[in-house]
Parts: C-alpha cells; sequence; structure tokens
C-alpha cells in the first residue's frame, strides 16, 4: 500500500506555484482544477461550495460545461458530493452512475464519467465544501492519489469561502446573531469573557517547503523543544500535581517519544509539505479517526495524540509558551474541540474564566483535571467550533451545561447579576468556613468531600470540610498507560492522609467497569455495562489488583486510622469475601514487620436496593455504610442518569425516594451501623435539607457544595422541620418537591443553588 504521505512531488510544486501567483480567487480556483486533471491524468475535476442556502455549488470545473459553473446545485443530502458532506470522509468509486447515491445533471455533461473520487473540504470542524475528480475509465483511484487530493483540500479550504449566511458566516453576520447551547457540565461555576480559540491555525502561506532539508531539521528542533516542554511540565512545582495528573503527563511524555510519529511527520516534510501542513496532515488523520472509535481508552489516546500536534504547531510558531498568556484586556474563555490533560494542566494558571470542549466525556482525562483545577467546564457541544470567532463575547453555564455565544444585553446583564451574586456568596461560605456545621437547635451534620486528584485536597482547607467521605482509588488507574505499582499506590495513599492532617479519609476500592475501562483488562463491550461487570466484582474476580491495592492502604496507614469502603456490594457474601481478602493482607503486613493501622474501619457503600436488604444479614460485621446516591438513584428509578430522554424520570425528592431512605436509615440505626450520604445530590442545598430531615448527619459532596450547604444548615431549626417534613412524605398532595418548597418559605431556611 502507497505510504500516506507519498504526495508527488510534481503536484505539490504546481499547487505552490499557483498559491503564490497573483489572481483573484475565481481565477486561482479554476487554475488548481487545471491542475489536478492535468497532473492526476484526470478527465474531470470539480470543486464544490457550500452556498448560503447549506446547498452545493459548483464553483469551478475543468472536464464539465463551464456555463454550469454558478447553476449546478446540489443539496446537502444529494448525490455523491451529499453523501461526501454528510459523512466528511473521502469517496472513491468504480463505476459512480450506479451508485445508489449518485444524481444525475444534464447541463454538466458529466454522461460519460466513471470513475469517482472526492474529498471534503474541511474548516473549523465543518464540510465548506466538496473538491471532485472524474475518468471515462472504469477504475477505483489509489491512496496516493486520494490522499494528495486531501492535502489539496486542506489548500483550499483556506480560500474556498462559504457563502455569507451559511454556516461559516462572516463575523460581522455572527456579531448580530445570538446562539444558545446545551452540552454536560464538567466542572461547576459561571463564566464570562471573550472567546480565546485553543486550535492553531496553519495560513495558506506555510503549506509548502522550499527546502526539504531545511524544513526537515526545523522539525527536528520543534520535536526536541517540546520533549524539553514536557520535561519542563513534569519538572515545574504545579500545586497538586502529583498522582493521578503527574501519570497522565508520564503517559503523554512517551507518547511524544514515539518513533513512528515522529518519522511520519518527517516523511510529509520529505514530500514537500511544510513541517505545519505535514503536522496538521496527521492532525486531520488523527480527527478521522477519533470520529470512528468507540472504545474510550482509544478515544482518550486519540485526545492525547491531537494535543501533541496541536502543541508541537505552536512549538513551530514560536509561541507554545505564548499561547497560554492572556494580555489581561479582558476575561477569557477557551474554546477547544479537544484540550488534551497536559494543556489542561498548562491552562490552569492562565486565569482563564471558563472552557468550552466540542467533545468531552465526564469521564474523560480532561474532564477530571477540569474539576481539579475549579475552572468552570462545559463539554460535549458538537460544532461548537462553527458557531464561535475569536473575539465573541460568551457565556458559560457551568451548574446546567449552557453556553451562550454572542448573548443580547438582556442576557449579559441577567449573567452579569448572577456573577455579582454568585461572588457575594462566595464571600459568604468564605466567611462561614470555620464555623460549626450545625443546625440552629444545636444539631451537628458531618460535612465531607468526595475527592479523587491530589489538587482536591486543597479543597479542605478552602471549604472547612470535616474530611474525606470519599477518595476514588480508580483514577490512578485510569489516567495512566500502565498498572500503578504498588509503590505508586503507597506514594499516592500516603499524600492524602498528609494532606488530610487528621482529618478523617474513606477510601473507596477500585470502582472499574462500566464506563470506566482499564486497557488490557476488560475490553469486552457489554449491552448495559452499568449493570455488568464492574466495582466489586470486578475486584473479587481479579482478586491480585484488588490485594494489592489494600495492601498499599495498609502500607501507606502504617499506625495512622485507616477507613476503607467497597463500592456497589449487592450481598452480605461479596462484602465477606472482599473484607476477608483485607484481613489476609493485614495477616501478610504484620507478619513481614510492617506496622498495621492505628484503627481499621470497613464498610460499604449502599448503591443498589438489594444491598439495602443485606444489611439484616451483616448486622454489625459492617462498620460503616455510605450510601452512593449517583448510582443507586438510577438503579432504583430504573433510569439512565447518562440518558437526556429519561433525565426528567430520575427524582430525587419523591416519596418512593425519602421512604426508601428512611428505611436504609432506620436500619442501619438499629443495627448500630454509622450511615452516610455520598454524591452529588448531598451538595445541594435542598437535597441535603431533605436527607437532613430524613435524620441523616453524615454528607459527602464536591467541594462546591460545603458552603451552600452549611449555609443551609446554620438557617434550620431541625426540631421545627424535622416533623413536619415526615408528615409531609406520609401525604399524598402536594407534589414533594413543592411541599418542601413551602416549608422552606415558612421557616426562613435560607437555600442557594450556589
Amino acid at each position: 500500500m502507497p505510504d500516506s504521505f507519498s504526495i508527488p512531488r510534481l503536484l505539490m510544486n504546481r499547487l505552490r506555484a499557483v498559491m503564490a501567483a497573483d489572481m483573484d480567487t475565481d481565477a486561482r480556483l479554476m487554475q488548481v482544477v487545471r491542475m489536478i486533471a492535468g497532473t492526476m491524468v484526470a478527465d474531470v475535476c470539480s470543486i464544490y461550495r457550500r452556498s448560503e442556502d447549506d446547498r452545493f455549488e459548483l464553483i469551478a470545473t475543468e472536464g464539465l460545461r463551464l456555463d454550469a459553473i454558478h447553476r449546478t446545485f446540489m443539496a446537502a443530502d444529494e448525490g455523491l458530493v451529499g453523501r461526501i458532506a454528510r459523512t466528511a470522509q473521502p469517496l472513491s468509486i468504480q463505476d459512480a452512475p450506479r451508485h445508489p447515491d449518485f444524481s444525475y445533471r444534464p447541463e454538466t455533461g458529466e454522461d460519460p464519467y466513471h470513475a469517482f473520487l472526492g474529498v471534503p473540504v474541511l474548516k473549523g470542524g465543518r464540510v465548506i465544501g466538496v473538491l471532485t475528480v472524474q475518468n471515462q475509465s472504469e477504475r477505483l483511484y489509489e491512496d496516493d492519489e486520494i490522499d494528495s487530493l486531501q492535502t489539496i483540500a486542506m489548500v483550499l479550504a483556506e480560500i474556498v469561502t462559504p457563502g455569507t449566511s451559511g454556516p461559516e458566516q462572516s463575523n460581522a453576520t455572527r456579531e448580530r446573531r445570538s446562539v444558545n447551547l446545551k452540552g454536560r457540565s464538567l466542572c461547576d461555576g459561571l463564566g464570562l469573557g471573550r472567546v480565546r480559540l485553543h486550535d492553531p491555525v496553519i495560513p495558506a502561506a506555510k503549506f509548502f517547503a522550499t527546502d526539504s532539508a531545511a524544513e526537515e531539521h526545523r522539525l527536528e528542533s520543534a520535536l526536541e523543544e517540546l520533549h524539553l516542554s514536557i520535561d519542563r511540565l513534569l519538572a515545574a512545582e504545579i500545586g497538586g500535581l502529583w498522582g493521578e495528573p503527574r501519570e497522565v503527563i508520564e503517559a503523554y511524555k512517551l507518547l511524544a517519544s514515539d518513533p513512528s510519529w515522529a518519522e511520519r511527520l518527517k516523511e510529509g516534510v520529505r514530500s514537500g509539505l511544510s513541517a505545519e501542513a505535514s503536522i496538521d496532515r496527521l492532525r486531520r488523520e488523527h480527527r478521522a479517526r477519533f470520529d470512528k472509535v468507540k472504545d474510550p481508552y482509544l478515544r482518550e489516546r486519540l485526545h492525547d495524540l491531537e494535543d501533541l500536534d496541536n502543541r508541537l504547531l505552536r512549538v513551530l510558531a514560536g509561541s507554545e509558551d505564548s499561547y497560554l498568556k492572556s494580555d489581561g484586556s479582558e476575561p477569557e474563555v477557551l474554546v477547544a474541540r479537544r484540550l488534551g490533560p497536559a494543556e489542561l494542566l498548562d491552562y490552569g494558571s492562565s486565569g482563564l474564566t471558563a472552557i468550552i470542549l466540542e467533545e468531552v466525556a465526564t469521564s474523560s482525562h480532561a474532564a477530571i483535571v477540569a474539576r481539579g483545577l475549579g475552572i468552570p467546564t462545559v463539554g460535549g457541544l458538537d460544532g461548537i467550533m462553527t458557531h464561535v470567532s475569536r473575539g465573541d463575547q460568551v457565556i458559560v453555564d457551568g451548574e446546567d451545561g449552557s453556553v451562550h455565544i454572542r448573548p443580547d444585553e438582556g442576557l449579559l446583564k441577567a449573567y452579569e447579576a448572577r456573577q455579582i451574586v454568585r461572588s457575594e456568596r462566595q464571600a459568604t461560605f468564605l466567611a462561614q468556613r470555620d464555623e460549626p456545621s450545625e443546625t440552629v437547635d444545636g444539631r451537628p451534620v458531618q460535612l465531607m468531600l468526595n475527592a479523587g486528584l491530589g489538587i482536591d485536597m486543597e479543597h479542605l482547607n478552602t471549604t472547612g470540610a470535616d474530611g474525606i467521605g470519599l477518595f476514588r482509588t480508580e483514577f490512578q488507574f485510569l489516567m495512566s498507560d500502565t498498572l500503578p505499582t504498588l509503590i505508586d499506590q503507597i506514594d499516592l495513599y500516603r499524600k492524602v492522609l498528609d494532606g488530610a492532617d487528621g482529618k478523617p479519609v474513606h477510601f473507596r476500592t477500585l470502582d472499574l467497569g462500566g464506563d470506566k475501562l482499564l486497557p488490557n483488562l476488560n475490553d469486552a463491550r457489554e449491552e448495559n455495562p452499568a449493570l455488568g461487570w464492574r466495582s466489586i466484582r470486578f475486584a473479587l474476580d481479579r482478586p491480585g489488583l484488588f490485594r494489592r491495592q489494600m495492601r498499599a492502604l495498609i502500607r501507606a496507614a502504617s499506625d495512622r486510622p485507616l477507613s476503607v469502603m467497597f463500592p456497589m456490594v449487592t450481598s452480605a457474601h461479596e462484602f465477606r469475601q472482599a473484607k476477608a481478602l483485607l484481613e489476609g493482607e493485614l495477616d501478610w503486613s504484620a507478619r513481614r514487620g510492617f506496622a498495621a493501622p492505628s484503627d481499621l474501619k470497613v464498610g460499604a457503600m449502599l448503591e443498589t436496593p438489594a444491598f439495602a436488604y443485606a444489611l439484616e444479614d451483616l448486622g454489625n460485621e459492617v462498620d460503616f455504610v455510605s450510601i452512593g446516591t449517583n448510582d443507586m438513584m438510577q438503579f432504583f428509578h430504573a433510569a439512565d442518569r447518562m440518558t437526556p430522554s429519561v433525565s426528567d424520570r430520575y427524582p430525587f425528592i419523591s416519596r418512593p425516594v425519602m421512604r426508601f431512605l428512611d428505611q436504609v436509615r432506620e436500619t442501619c440505626t438499629r443495627h448500630k451501623v454509622p450511615v452516610s450520604i455520598c454524591g452529588e445530590v448531598a451538595g445541594h442545598p435542598i437535597h441535603a435539607l431533605c436527607l437532613v430531615g430524613l435524620g441523616y448527619d453524615r454528607l459527602s459532596m464536591p467541594a462546591g457544595g460545603i458552603g451552600p450547604v452549611k449555609l443551609m444548615l446554620r438557617s434550620l431549626n431541625l426540631a421545627k422541620f424535622q416533623p413536619d417534613f415526615k408528615a409531609l412524605i406520609d401525604e399524598r398532595e402536594p407534589a414533594l418537591r413543592n411541599g418542601v418548597l413551602e416549608l422552606v418559605r415558612q421557616q426562613g431556611i435560607e437555600l442557594t443553588d450556589s
């Protein structure tokens, strides 16, 4: 198979000459189609451009009738051109007229042509045109011909200007139109600022190399500087850059050192491309592969590869560091198609007010790091790059996942007012940080943090939390290309305990499986992964992996208290199996002279309704129970929390849920087993109010929930609220949430969402 970078030197030289010539756009496009047809020995070469009404207009051709130019239009879903536009993929056909998508246009005079090759002209992630060649003979175009045409399409993207009212509108038109989009909140908060585009843009003037040898030397120098910059990132004293974030960068460094990546870049330069164009070619390939890959792990690797491509482009531009810096004139919101974890850590200290990502999952590396950095972030906005221009004003609402581009004056003022209110609330939360988390009538409620990254530990002091109610240990595994060693795990857990400085820490053992896949260990696809081979099931089936984690936790504690809890337990048997493995590791450590924890508590997470009834079988065998509401609620309601179409069927404040939670609390109280609530709901004041009303006095939540919940507690007279709330649960009307809000109003309880 021909190499993907084997672009004919003659074609590159001719294209360079056409691009350098002094002529208007129409004349240049006609020269391009003649050059392509002549060099590729094609009977026809044509360029179609997306028009203002979202059709594709023939704007240049060699071989078809010239009077068809600007008269022939194809709908976005019509013909072979429409197919290429829909798929954004090249299309090679041996006999085009027989293809089911073929659309005959008599005005073009294309009757005798059979062989067909078309490629999309891409800009900003959108198809803005289509470039085609045709031959009378029946043949399939070779891989190197397809690659050559794609390279030319990359150049054409800079000169094929779409219609002014089409998808790629002018800045003037954009400025007059507001766009509201809904994505997924990755980090809570509110950000307002001017758009700052992340992806480097390659000017057309830099597509070709005048001296391939000198260009290759320039590329090698840039690669060397790239490696040094990653080394500097690892060596820098960045707050919290240990544990999982550091492992992400270590894996990232390995990708940058891959000789095959560098060699492919050099091959592109040797073919006549500039270093920038060669990188851009590979970047486009990574993007195309990403669209086809479904495996989360492989998609994350492709994220990181595109991150490397972008970073190398900035090195060549001499702005590898400067792109991180703002001029400080106005607040900025970073907009990126994708953002690698290394770049996100870089941006963490650049003063961004928010981040918008086109493609990201809540479990991705970038999402995990974004939450650790505390920058309001919204992801999952498909096509965001087509809606924004550099300098556009944008509002990012990390509370509900909405993004408002070029907001009107009314919306702008409303969000500015929300920012002021939010700042005032944050000041209030800070002022009460050291106050006890107790109700007006003196009932204490422990407020603890959910954590998973080293940088999360900083929130213990800033929020005044009582400890770590949940430390997610799987992040260390998910963010590394290799399994963490025993020493790696000991080091992480020891740093977490040191950072807690005597406050309690509850380590949740590995919660893997489902959407959290480990490479080489659980790559089988499941119909319903949330209900499949995951969490404690995974751990018990991989006892070696589980025991090593237990050993690391015991070694890290060493004369300090240790609390361990097992995730998604469904039966007493599963809990006993896991506890037996832990006790075996205690014996192993003692025989080898390692200090045991000064106090060991072994608990379980109640995330399935089944385990609520297994508690009767365990009695006092379990030291504590933590109700994981994120999973438990979706199982309780049989509604996937990640599926938008059933998201409104996932109510927490409902009578069935309250009765169930009250029953669990009563069971734990009867067996004298401490019980806590752990999940996103605990951080919402109205939800926390209901939980406290049921009698729960231990809540674990994201850092952003500590202040609002404490504020609510310190305005609550529980002795007055509790009987009215429990009576409300026993009634049929009104809707429970409405009834709770009425009690809030009557009793003067302070609620805030932020």
